[in-house]
């Protein structure tokens, strides 16, 4: 071989192992990229032998829960956990601002971290080549972004070792237990069985987004995010309801105080939009005792709380709200006119059935409409008489209203109304008499409340529904429109009739305390007396309601309120009327509908307008937008007007030791006023200030109630 062949053959074996040597880099390379992205991972890689990775499922943000304003009813909030890899950051950084990172880490974590005790733990972590060192769990964004500043962080995970990526959501009720029940919640049981309530449970689907992928390596500790995301999860749609906050707020509100004061056991109230069938307010609250409440008044005020969702799952007898039914059914088969007269009596008997009149009234000889408006049990007698011989006519009729079948609600939950049917084992001789005045028939509040929005709605029934549209950002989803069930439930001279006997409980029966200075109210009180299983024995347990729409003309919205009382002193009108009064006035003064616009006649006024006492500053920015004149006599906080060629402003005297003079004041300033004395306020009504239970001038003493009357 000549020194030429030997040259040459010696190149080619250097080309063929740098070419070899080569081929396996790129083989490696490859093998590593695969095993990266392989999630069934297999266990002989060369790769995964040094650093096991497998691809897990990156939960999405789920979509919030808003009102019909979009304001936030449901929400997820996250939080992060907070890692360190104490070997990234290089000797010389470390050494020199590992001790100002522990301060500022204690200085914002005082009761979680101590600085020294977490500088020698992440020394040591060091030391240890542990690469995965807690922190911090459950921190807030906020928190988040300052921790990024912070000294070895700020260089970031590559060169500060800076873990922050894993984060973690959270349902949250920015109201708390307002609208609870019905809001719901989506919950995986351990047997893996679903359980889905309310709102959340029913739109899951659309609230829960789409899931991601991302990469976690396992070390010591376990399996740990690195933060390559390989799929990026899709957030959550957002679902808008048809729920008005501030009517829901009012509903929770005065059915709260009405328990509370009547310490009744448990109660419903719902708001329902007449002509849609949208549902503007539903609340649900129990007494947190078990223990159904004695009746007797006590020092300790009961607590309620949103608890089970008896409005749309609680069947319960309508006692005399279901007046209603019978009148429409005996009026639609012409077996009486409204005008008839009939001859009461304080009792009435039907086959071992005894039926009595409130207190034990006699209210002689009257019309069917007047018994009706009197809530008299002679409605048994009269159709007692007139189906005991067809009494499969009756339950026909029924069918025809929608009473005997369920509202197919989106939520679940809803049951079917209860009922015995002629020839059944539960048909008895007495039965039509007592279902005809409200017993032996049970339905949910919600069920009643559709029926009477039907009279309201002129005959048109339609389907409650709590959600109007599914957006995703600016992107709408899927929209709601209104559902009608029935187009017609009976003729319109039965629903003409039927509405004068409603606007006449209101003017001449036992509805009259339940007024409006605002508009007229129709609708029908009931008090039914349920089985009384918890309190004592002697004790009766009633349950007051009262369901009606207003205005009369061109009606807006239909409302039910229901209460569950113990004691003989429980009526629909006084009890539930009064909340459903209330509920009906705060909308009244809340709706444009009811109002005209101030300069809709078109005549401009000249003269300076009344101004409320109260914060300078206010009445200052209110004058000038109003370009109203003024003239200010100080440059105090509070002041007084007085009315002249213009308003004239000057100063109160306050003393923050003696109870200071708010009439005249608004709402608002008058709480900032007395609570800076560090009393306390409630307030009834609504507008100025005309009264205080506490006279000005009165020492004040820390801690004390102040009522405020407003008109």
């Amino acid at each position: 071989m000549t020194d030429k062949q030997s040259i040459a053959l010696r190149v080619y074996f250097v080309g063929f192992v740098f070419i070899a040597a080569l081929l396996c880099v790129v083989y490696e390379t490859f093998s590593i990229q695969m095993d990266e992205y392989n999630p069934e991972f297999k266990t002989n890689s060369k790769y995964n032998q040094k650093i096991p990775v497998r691809i897990s499922k990156r939960t999405p943000r789920m979509g919030d829960i808003l009102d019909m304003n979009g304001i936030s009813m449901v929400t997820s909030i996250s939080f992060f956990d907070i890692y360190m890899d104490p070997t990234v950051p290089s000797k010389e950084v470390f050494d020199s601002e590992i001790t100002d990172l522990c301060e500022k880490l204690s200085e914002l974590f005082p009761e979680d971290i101590d600085q020294r005790d977490f500088e020698n733990k992440v020394r040591n972590a060091r030391e240890r080549d542990q690469k995965y060192l807690l922190v911090r769990k459950k921190v807030t964004n906020e928190q988040r972004n300052r921790i990024k500043e912070f000294p070895i962080f700020k260089l970031g995970r590559n060169k500060g070792g800076l873990i922050d990526f894993i984060e973690k959501s959270i349902r949250k009720r920015p109201f708390g237990d307002l609208m609870s029940r019905t809001l719901g919640y989506y919950k995986v049981l351990k047997n893996n069985e679903v359980l889905r309530v309310g709102i959340e449970g029913a739109f899951y689907e659309y609230l829960k987004g789409e899931e991601g992928e991302e990469i976690e390596q396992r070390i010591s500790t376990g399996w740990k995010k690195t933060g390559q995301v390989i799929k990026t999860s899709v957030e959550g749609a957002n679902v808008v309801t048809s729920i008005d906050k501030e009517i829901q707020e009012v509903a929770h509100n005065e059915l709260y105080t009405q328990l509370r004061d009547q310490n009744a056991t448990s109660g419903c109230a719902i708001v329902m939009e007449v002509k849609t069938g949208f549902i503007k307010a539903i609340v649900n609250l129990s007494q947190e005792n078990d223990e159904s409440p004695s009746g007797k008044k006590s020092n300790v005020k009961p607590v309620f709380t949103e608890r089970y969702n008896q409005a749309i799952g609680s069947r319960e007898v309508p006692g005399s709200t279901f007046k209603l039914a019978s009148l429409m059914a005996g009026l639609e088969d012409d077996k009486f006119k409204i005008s008839d007269e009939v001859q009461g009596a304080s009792l009435y008997r039907f086959n071992g059935l005894t039926l009595h009149e409130v207190k034990g009234h006699n209210y002689g000889k009257m019309t069917i409409q007047q018994a009706f408006e009197k809530s008299s049990n002679v409605i048994a007698r009269i159709i007692y008489r007139a189906y005991r011989d067809e009494p499969q006519l009756f339950i026909k009729r029924l069918e025809q209203f929608g009473l005997t079948e369920s509202l197919d609600l989106d939520l679940v939950g809803e049951p079917n109304p209860k009922f015995y049917r002629p020839g059944s084992n539960s048909w008895h001789n007495a039965t039509l008499a007592s279902m005809a005045v409200g017993y032996e028939f049970q339905q949910t509040p919600l069920q009643t409340l559709a029926f009477y929005n039907a009279v309201a709605n002129h005959g048109k029934f339609m389907k409650p529904q709590f959600v109007k549209k599914i957006t995703r950002g600016q992107d709408l989803v899927k929209e709601f429109q209104p559902i009608v069930l029935k187009q017609k439930i009976c003729s319109m001279q039965t629903l003409e009739i039927l509405q004068k006997c409603l606007k006449g409980v209101m003017t001449d029966g036992t509805g009259k305390k339940i007024t409006s200075s605002y508009f007229d109210i129709a609708g029908k009180t009931g008090t039914a007396m349920i089985l009384n299983d918890k309190s004592k024995k002697s004790e009766h347990v009633y349950l007051a309601s009262f369901v009606g729409y207003f205005p009369v003309k061109n009606p807006l919205y239909s409302c039910i309120v229901s209460v569950e009382a113990v004691g003989n002193n429980v009526y629909g009108g006084s009890m539930s009327g009064k909340v459903f009064s209330e509920i009906a006035n705060k909308v009244y003064a809340t709706s444009l509908k009811y109002h005209k616009a101030i300069n809709e006649n078109g005549v401009k006024k000249h003269e300076v307008p009344i101004s409320k006492n109260g914060n300078s500053y206010d009445l200052k920015k209110a004058l000038k937008k109003l370009n109203v004149p003024y003239r200010s006599n100080t440059h105090e906080e509070w002041v007084k007007t007085t009315k002249g060629n213009v308003v004239v402003l000057d100063h109160v005297a306050f003393n923050k030791s003696k109870v200071p003079n708010v009439i005249g004041m608004t709402a608002k300033d008058a709480v900032k006023l007395i609570e800076t004395t560090g009393m306390y306020v409630s307030l009834r009504g609504y507008g100025r200030v005309v009264s205080q239970t506490e006279p000005a001038g009165n020492p004040v003493y820390k801690g004390g109630l102040i009522q405020l009357k407003l008109e």
